[in-house]
């Protein structure tokens, strides 16, 4: 059953500018990776902005999706997808022409929020005008598009900056981009479900700086250039994000339309997918980055041989993630393979973690086809396994919250291994061994990174065997 006005045809075109403008968002996640050491090197940025180019814009999308989900269930979610597919074109436009590290940083929080909408609202839309029975077929062409994306990124990154320069790394979007615009506002039509009430403009706030001081906190602390974990300044920093946490929640009980309806919390599975979400996001938003440093840095290998490299991973994520997805829509069951596919993640993330700088090529890309296999057969499955738990009327809310946890623990996760990177290459910066010989330093350091890496994805393994596995809804 389709939206009225809406044909099947319309449909397929639909989809095709949501995948399309959903492609550009993550291929603009993963284009800077094999980019960034080129691009830290040239605006003589450090260690600390090497991961907060990935960190600022994972801290913007993670803050921003609540808000989006929340404005989804409130008013057009067609108009919500075209403003947020305006910011991301025009943030795209200005993290091209940055001068510096900083400008740079600042454009990519902005293009956050633009990612935020886009992803949110495409897995919202998506919950509108599809069953959750059949939308197992659609997961997996979102999960297809998250892993070509992932795969094609630092490729093309690595050829653009080996050709045309860096700077058109952020310009690659732009196409699909106004693409989007056109397809979907000429085929799109999603039932307005209005909901009256005031936007919980001091929630959204409150959410923003409360995920901002943990970032920090996590990015910062440990690190010789700044202070250590057990420091007055760590302490200031976490009773900073705890009291705001406090006032967060205090606001969203009082007010009629929170951002986060703390009451989907309570839901088992919403709560433990949340969590597993969390957990295995560190896969998904901070592996390719120091992946590409291994390569390049630790390595020596180019750009483009480093996004050659990472292929892998997006492989078995397609794999993956295809595989299971058609499985769903055919039998209806979901559980067994966020189980079986956190258990083969967790083995291949500590098996990347005995990495150095003398380990076979064979052995790295074999393991990083495990790790993408166990990821792809989670992450869209979650995601449907919350929304199949929801009325229509709040799906923009619960994939949003999914989408928070998700971004939130890929930010977070980020900022940790950053932070280990940190204190592993003390005194030895990305300008001064990029681009001459490979560094052992840097290649020694990845293992024991990875190795941290590891060890975030395993509460996802306990948290999916404790969801209970609900039927998928046949109606939307």
């Amino acid at each position: 059953m389709l939206p009225d006005g809406m044909t099947r045809r319309d449909l397929g075109w639909a989809i095709t500018g949501i995948l399309g403008v959903f492609f550009a968002a993550m291929i603009s996640m993963n284009v800077v990776v094999t980019a960034l050491p080129v691009i830290v090197s040239e605006l003589h940025g450090t260690q600390i902005q090497y991961s907060w180019v990935v960190t600022a814009t994972l801290l913007a999308n993670a803050s921003s999706t609540p808000v989006w989900g929340k404005l989804a269930d409130m008013m057009s979610k067609k108009t919500l997808f075209q403003v947020a597919n305006v910011i991301f074109f025009l943030s795209s436009l200005t993290a091209g022409f940055a001068p510096n590290m900083e400008t740079l940083i600042g454009a990519r929080f902005v293009q956050g929020i633009g990612l935020g909408g886009l992803t949110a609202l495409a897995m919202a839309i998506l919950a509108s005008i599809v069953s959750p029975r059949e939308r197992g077929r659609y997961a997996g062409y979102f999960g297809a598009c998250l892993a070509t994306a992932t795969a094609l990124g630092p490729l093309v990154g690595g050829i653009t900056v080996d050709t045309l320069g860096w700077r058109w790394c952020f310009f690659v979007g732009v196409p699909l981009s106004l693409m989007a615009l056109v397809l979907v506002g000429f085929t799109l039509r999603v039932p307005v479900l209005e909901v009256r009430g005031r936007i919980d403009y001091l929630g959204a706030l409150v959410l923003v700086l409360t995920s901002g001081a943990l970032l920090i906190w996590l990015s910062f602390a440990g690190t010789p250039e700044f202070f250590d974990w057990i420091s007055w300044e760590s302490a200031v920093l976490l009773a900073l994000a705890m009291v705001l946490l406090v006032f967060f929640v205090m606001i969203e009980r009082r007010v009629s339309n929170p951002i986060i309806q703390l009451r989907m919390l309570v839901s088992r599975t919403t709560l433990l997918a949340a969590l597993s979400s969390a957990s295995i996001a560190v896969c998904l938003f901070g592996m390719p980055a120091f992946l590409g440093q291994y390569f390049q840095i630790g390595r020596g290998l180019s750009p483009t041989e480093s996004g050659m490299m990472i292929l892998p991973l997006v492989l078995g994520n397609l794999i993956g993630t295809m595989t299971t997805g058609r499985l769903i829509t055919r039998y209806g069951r979901w559980k067994p393979y966020i189980v079986v596919g956190s258990l083969i993640l967790t083995c291949g993330m500590f098996g990347l973690a005995t990495v150095d700088s003398g380990t076979p090529f064979w052995f790295v890309l074999t393991v990083l086809v495990v790790v993408g296999l166990g990821f792809g057969a989670q992450m869209q499955n979650l995601m449907l396994a919350v929304q199949n738990t929801v009325q229509v009327t709040r799906v923009g809310q619960a994939s949003a919250l999914i989408a928070f946890f998700r971004v939130f623990g890929g930010a977070s996760g980020t900022a940790i291994l950053g932070s280990v990177m940190a204190m592993q290459v003390v005194g030895v910066s990305v300008a001064e061994v990029n681009g001459t010989a490979p560094s052992a330093t840097y290649a020694d350091a990845s293992g024991t990174m990875f190795l941290v890496a590891a060890c975030l994805t395993l509460p996802a393994v306990v948290l999916n065997l404790l969801i209970k596995e609900v039927p998928l809804r046949t109606t939307i």
